[in-house]
């Protein structure tokens, strides 16, 4: 058993480890670019300029490409990650490679996906120890419309059934090469009206590959007031059932485009009637899964301090050592470094999410990012205090 860090030794404010694999240079225009995106008005009208800019042709791509693109974003292909891969494990941070194409209609695109995710799972057999999980978004290779009719169970035609069957196959593919190379594999949540869906394709690949170690993940979306009695529900029907349950656990992506979707359609929102409820309900999260370690594994996917400190405290209570192999710390490259290396540096269990992909069509990706962070209280002021106080260190 690894000997737990006392807790006065980890310090999330610790800018020296934070950002040790920063430049100077680096970590100037993370400042600047954070700066620019703490600015609401640029991010709400920066999906409608940049529309704009590529239609009159202006060179926009390479702007992005050296900017928002450079932050979150590993590079356009696999082998674009590379350095970034070794970088983040040269201080101990693994890597999730996400292929971030969105929005995409054509079984072709979706025939590319599916090879581009089998390609990120041997990436991951090639640098074990620097790729620890594998992720993918089912409406990465499947139409989401199909996926929506499959969720209301509502009847396909022909084509449609046909359309579906090479979805599933292409789902098998990927699972069944993850489970071989004995690689995990998330499945990403999307937005609630297909995710029923979702999550029972999900527990049927968990039937199938979680009988001896969890290979399958699946992501449980807190925000959702739902989501806390699913996780329950469905790692009590892995111990009934003999699999083991795999569990990433977040937050939540699409709060606006819920709500509103909620509203247009007069339904009750899925989503949590205030932040102190999702705090909640996540929390709870992490303390069942700790409840159940042996049947579970769990990435704690979050950007919340306090929620990291939490889950760290019922480790210690509990006894559980800092690197249990059930248990992960995930977050987004580019953000709340203060977290991933400083759980890191005190020998937790960390991986950053790593989208790649052509610029182009990260786009939606990169725009979600910067939403997001305007939407979180304090984030920004937070990650330009963190990064100010590592320029002040350092007089630069």
């Amino acid at each position: 058993m690894t000997n737990p860090i006392e807790p006065k030794t980890l310090s999330f404010d610790d800018t020296a480890i934070a950002f040790k694999h920063q430049t100077n240079k680096e970590l100037k225009e993370s400042f600047w670019l954070f700066k620019a995106i703490s600015n609401n008005v640029l991010v709400n009208i920066g999906p409608f300029m940049t529309k704009f800019a590529m239609a009159i042709k202006l060179p926009i791509t390479k702007i992005i490409k050296k900017t928002i693109f450079k932050q979150f974003c590993g590079g356009e292909t696999i082998a674009d990650c590379t350095s970034t891969i070794n970088k983040l494990a040269k201080e101990g941070v693994g890597t999730i490679l996400d292929y971030s194409i969105e929005g995409e209609e054509e079984e072709s695109v979706f025939e590319h996906t599916a090879m581009e995710i089998i390609d990120t799972i041997k990436k991951a057999v090639e640098m074990p120890q620097a790729i620890p999980f594998c992720v993918f978004k089912v409406t990465g290779i499947a139409r989401f419309e199909l996926i929506r009719k499959i969720n209301n169970k509502e009847e396909l035609n022909k084509l449609e059934n046909f359309e579906w069957q090479k979805a599933l196959s292409r789902l098998e593919n990927i699972a069944k090469t993850a489970f071989e190379l004995q690689k995990p594999l998330m499945i990403d949540a999307e937005e609630s009206w297909i995710q029923d869906a979702i999550d029972n394709l999900a527990l049927g690949l968990m039937r199938q590959y979680n009988k001896e170690k969890a290979i399958i993940f699946n992501t449980y979306q807190l925000y959702r007031h739902d989501k806390l009695a699913s996780l329950i529900t469905d790692l009590t029907l892995g111990q009934a059932e003999g699999f083991i349950l795999g569990a990433k656990l977040v937050r939540g992506a699409y709060m606006e485009k819920e709500r509103k979707r909620a509203l247009e359609m007069d339904y009750n929102s899925p989503i949590q009637a205030d932040k102190a409820s999702t705090d909640r309900d996540y929390n709870l999260a992490t303390s069942f899964c700790l409840d159940n370690l042996k049947d579970v594994n769990f990435v704690a996917g979050t950007h919340n301090q306090y929620s990291c400190e939490t889950l760290i405290e019922k480790m210690e209570f509990k006894s559980i050592e800092n690197n249990h192999s059930n248990i992960y710390f995930s977050q987004l490259l580019g953000m709340s470094d203060n977290l991933s290396f400083n759980l890191s540096n005190a020998n937790y269990n960390v991986a950053k999410y790593v989208p790649y992909g052509p610029v182009k069509a990260v786009l939606p990706y990169l725009f979600r990012r910067a939403e997001e962070n305007t939407a979180i209280a304090g984030q920004m002021g937070r990650e330009l205090k963190l990064i100010s106080s590592e320029i002040k260190r350092r007089k630069i």
